[in-house]
C-alpha cells in the first residue's frame, strides 16, 4: 500500500464528500457543479470546495466545457467540469500484494495455453459467487461484485473492470476469464433470459448483458 493512496482515501471520511464521489463517478461523463450540488443536497459553492478537494486528492479530475446545446458567442463561459480520476488506489492494512501475485499466475496461464481448463475454471468461481447473495437482483449482484452496471435499452453494460490493470496486460485471458465468470453467475442464478457477451468499450468492462425476456428478479 503506497502511503498517498491512504492519504487520498482518507478524503472519502466526510460523508458529503462521499456523496459526491459516488455521484460523479456513477455517472461515467462529466458532471458541473450544479449537478453534483442538487443530487448531495448542498448547495453549489459547498459542492464546489467539496469536489475541488476530491480533485486534489487524486479521486476526482477536472476540466472545462460549455454545458448545454448553446455554442458560440452568447453561450458563457465554460463550466468546471469534474469526472472520475482514471487512476487506481489500493489500500490494504497491513500492505498485502495480490497484483503482483495475479501477474505471475496469468503468465503462466499464458505458458501453458489450457483456455478451456481455465474458463471451466472462471465459471465455476461465478456459480460459487451467485451463493453470496442470492436474493439480490442481478444488477445489485454485479454492483457487488465492482462492476458498476447501468441500463442501455434492454442491455446491461458495466462501467468499471475490476480486473482492469490486469486485463490491460493479459486482455485475452482477462476478458476471457471475466466472461465465463459472468456465465457460471447466470447459469447458477436461473437467469435464462439475460445472455453475457464479449462486447468491449473503451473505458468500460468488455462484459455486456443482454435482456431477451422478462427479469427472473423483476428489478427492471
Amino acid at each position: 500500500m503506497r502511503s498517498d493512496d491512504l492519504e487520498s482515501m482518507s478524503a472519502l471520511a466526510d460523508p458529503v464528500r462521499r456523496r459526491l464521489y459516488r455521484f460523479v463517478a456513477g455517472r461515467g461523463r462529466d458532471v458541473g457543479r450544479n449537478e453534483a450540488a442538487e443530487a448531495a443536497g448542498i448547495q453549489r459553492t459547498l459542492a464546489a470546495f467539496h469536489l475541488d478537494k476530491l480533485v486534489e486528492a487524486g479521486l476526482l479530475e477536472a476540466g472545462f466545457r460549455r454545458l448545454g446545446d448553446r455554442t458560440g458567442p452568447g453561450s458563457g463561459r465554460p463550466a468546471k467540469v469534474y469526472r472520475r480520476a482514471a487512476g487506481e488506489l489500493s489500500v490494504s492494512l497491513p500492505p498485502r500484494d495480490y497484483g503482483t501475485l495475479a501477474f505471475v499466475l496469468a503468465e503462466v496461464v499464458d505458458l501453458l495455453g489450457d483456455d478451456e481448463q481455465v474458463e471451466a475454471a472462471a465459471r465455476r468461481v461465478g456459480r460459487r459467487s451467485a451463493a453470496e447473495d442470492p436474493g439480490a437482483g442481478l444488477k445489485e449482484a454485479l454492483e457487488a461484485r465492482g462492476y458498476e452496471p447501468y441500463d442501455e435499452g434492454s442491455r446491461i453494460r458495466l462501467r468499471n473492470c475490476p480486473f482492469h490493470t490486469l486485463a490491460e496486460s493479459h486482455p485475452r485471458l482477462v476478458c476471457s476469464v471475466n466472461l465465463a465468470m459472468c456465465e457460471g453467475l447466470l447459469e447458477a442464478r436461473g437467469e435464462r433470459d439475460v445472455a453475457a457477451a464479449l462486447d468491449p468499450r473503451p473505458g468500460e468492462c468488455c462484459v455486456a448483458f443482454t435482456r431477451t425476456g422478462p427479469s427472473k428478479n423483476n428489478e427492471d
